[in-house]
């Protein structure tokens, strides 16, 4: 277990790493060249104190039949902090394979909530690879966001869903070949097919099953520092990524959610979710400064952190509400061309852009609590991003205080909110 433990320091040292003086933006399509979500100059000052855990730690060998029912039941659940599953078949294939012919695999931690109830803390790509090949079907990469939310929502993906070919295709192992003629005896089966399913089923994995006994004052609280001692150590995780594992909350997974509305995505120019969570960043940032922006204050980073943690107690009537402004504002410009979001010379989508449009037609109808956005047009988007000034503070420096202000009260003007 790595001893590299991400702090708040740690979500703005990642986002510096990454800034550059011009606008925040990113290309459509690209997942690991886009450009900084940040804008901060400065460094954060804000630290975090981790508690002195009391932690039980049972380990457990599980057959495979037992781990697939586990998942099946909604016994095991993939928690909001987990990114989505991420291999392809070939490697899910590779893992399947060390199984039919004995081999161990990596042991899976699981955190038990309650009696009967557990979060994949670490091994989510085995676990459900295997949960996957025992079905014989697998997700299609499209479709992964869509069947992680339904997973949410139900506790389980329903058998229907997993016959549809829409989100699944079979899952027959592809295992490479290891010179001419000469291929794995599994390549291209499937579990009906396997001669000796039964053994296959009867296959122990290791699972390390996590309880907190202490603190009692914040219970379940060490998940997140398992998770992340056991995931960022050497890895250079995104501001986003760090603060959803620190912060984990109803309020996140919420803004998950709205991460799949398609104007959204059509906005953004990637019609899958960001791996890195950047898509979100940008939502929760807007939400933010509607929200708190009158006591925004340098960095960006440092801001946002404070509002994801302050946000793990929002009531689910207020998250309720947050998800609906999303959808209100969403319809409000579904008609509008994306490209009026993006930059005319990169054809990338400017953040800075969007959070100032998006906080002036927004911040009255939080304030009041209603749904009320005013309209709006192609033309009065072109013209904010037309004004001088406005654009000026979507250049330079948009995370000082100066220019956050500025969007906000040139589009309100332009706009005529």
């Amino acid at each position: 277990m790595s001893s590299s433990v991400p702090t708040l320091n740690d979500v703005s040292a990642a986002a510096e790493a990454e800034a550059q003086p011009e606008m925040s933006a990113f290309a459509a399509g690209e997942e690991t060249k886009s450009s900084s979500w940040f804008e901060s100059d400065d460094a954060d000052e804000a630290s975090a104190s981790f508690k002195d855990y009391e932690v039980i730690a049972s380990p457990n060998d599980f057959n495979v039949q037992t781990i697939v029912n586990f998942v099946s039941s909604g016994a095991v659940k993939i928690p909001g902090f987990q990114r989505n599953f991420v291999w392809d078949i070939k490697r899910a294939s590779r893992l399947i394979e060390s199984i039919l012919i004995g081999l161990p695999i990596p042991q899976i931690f699981l955190y038990q909530e309650t009696k009967n109830s557990f979060l994949v803390v670490d091994g989510q790509q085995r676990l459900m690879s295997i949960f996957y090949f025992v079905t014989g079907r697998f997700p299609k990469a499209a479709k992964r966001p869509v069947l992680r939310r339904i997973m949410d929502e139900k506790g389980a993906l329903p058998s229907g869903i997993i016959g549809d070919d829409t989100y699944f295709a079979k899952f027959n192992l592809q295992l490479a070949t290891k010179g001419p003629g000469i291929a794995s005896r599994y390549h291209g089966q499937n579990y009906d097919t396997l001669a000796d399913r039964m053994s296959f089923d009867l296959r122990t994995i290791r699972n390390v099953v996590i309880k907190q006994a202490a603190p009692l004052e914040e219970p379940d609280t060490s998940v997140f520092e398992i998770f992340n001692r056991l995931n960022t150590g050497g890895v250079n995780l995104r501001p986003q990524e760090i603060r959803s594992s620190l912060y984990h909350s109803d309020f996140l997974a919420a803004l998950h959610r709205v991460n799949l509305n398609p104007v959204w995505r059509a906005i953004t120019g990637l019609p899958d979710p960001d791996l890195h969570d950047k898509d979100v960043e940008v939502l929760l940032r807007v939400i933010a400064l509607v929200s708190d922006g009158e006591s925004y204050s340098e960095p960006m980073s440092g801001f946002l952190n404070q509002f994801a943690k302050k946000a793990r107690k929002l009531p689910a009537d207020k998250i309720a509400y947050i998800e609906n402004l999303f959808a209100a504002f969403f319809e409000m410009i579904k008609g509008i061309p994306p490209e009026d979001f993006a930059v005319a010379k990169s054809n990338r989508f400017n953040i800075a852009a969007f959070e100032g449009i998006f906080r002036a037609a927004c911040t009255l109808a939080f304030d009041a609590g209603n749904l009320t956005i005013p309209g709006l047009n192609a033309a009065q988007i072109h013209a904010v991003r037309s004004d001088p000034d406005f654009l000026k503070a979507t250049q330079e420096s948009v995370g000082r205080s100066v220019y956050v202000r500025q969007r906000f009260d040139r589009a309100k003007a332009v706009l005529g909110i």
